[in-house]
């Protein structure tokens, strides 16, 4: 897998869900992979298709246990509990933040196109990637995978052209603001800078699937955060533990 890339296949919801009720089971990363195989077989016939995108999987819902144990612990958890099925989704793309951080770039390129446009081409999409990380000759293909992915996952659309993309319809809220903290957790995680203005992180490019209900008192008290005041300007956010 490109270290650089590494999310280079099309990933469907149901092998999320498979690997991540898996994890709850097993931690044996060889036992995940056995039983992730028929899944992954339905619809990949190619063994070493299938065993890329079932290294995603596990680099989603396994190894991130060891990268940021906690918000790892706690998706496990909140997985098994989830109150509502759109909560699965805000559980994935988390995860997905932490594992990829070039998901992360693909996914902030559509959320700030976004602010000025329904639609976005993969083609502009690729171009401001290969901006910000130079010509790397496996991005083309890995930026179509991610697109796939969110537009399976609900976020994008087919719009009336080809290589062309609705952005929308928005994830299901979440069932409560705690599953909207581990996701800001999440962002705060995967994000190159330490600290993010509070109006800044809400509204992050890379989170435009979701929307937020909460406030800066709403992570106050919550030992992940660490917030700051920076004079009358602004409040600053930052992750304590993940």
């Amino acid at each position: 897998m490109d270290k650089n890339i590494g999310f280079n296949r099309n990933i469907l919801l149901p092998w999320l869900d498979a690997a991540a009720s898996l994890v709850a089971e097993t931690r044996d990363a060889s036992e995940i992979r056995r039983r992730l195989e028929p899944v992954v077989g339905q619809t990949i016939a190619s063994r070493e298709n299938r065993r890329k995108a079932i290294d995603i999987l596990i680099h989603i819902w396994l190894k991130t246990a060891s990268e940021a144990p906690e918000l790892h612990a706690e998706a496990v958890q909140r997985f098994q509990d989830a109150a509502s099925p759109g909560d699965r989704l805000w559980l994935h793309y988390g995860l997905t933040l932490v594992a990829y951080p070039f998901f992360r770039q693909v996914a902030a390129a559509i959320g700030q196109l976004a602010r000025n446009q329904d639609r976005i081409t993969a083609g502009v999409v690729k171009q401001r990637l290969a901006a910000e990380r130079g010509p790397l000759g496996s991005m083309h293909k890995a930026v179509e995978r991610v697109i796939f992915s969110l537009r399976h996952w609900g976020v994008l659309s087919r719009s009336g052209r080809a290589d062309e993309y609705a952005v929308g319809p928005k994830a299901p809220a979440a069932s409560s603001k705690d599953v909207e903290k581990w996701l800001l957790a999440c962002a705060l995680y995967a994000h190159p800078g330490d600290e993010v203005p509070f109006i800044d992180l809400v509204r992050l490019p890379e989170l435009f699937p979701f929307q937020f209900s909460i406030g800066m008192d709403d992570l106050r008290g919550n030992g992940r955060f660490a917030l700051q005041r920076h004079g009358e300007a602004w409040d600053g956010v930052r992750l304590v533990s993940g």
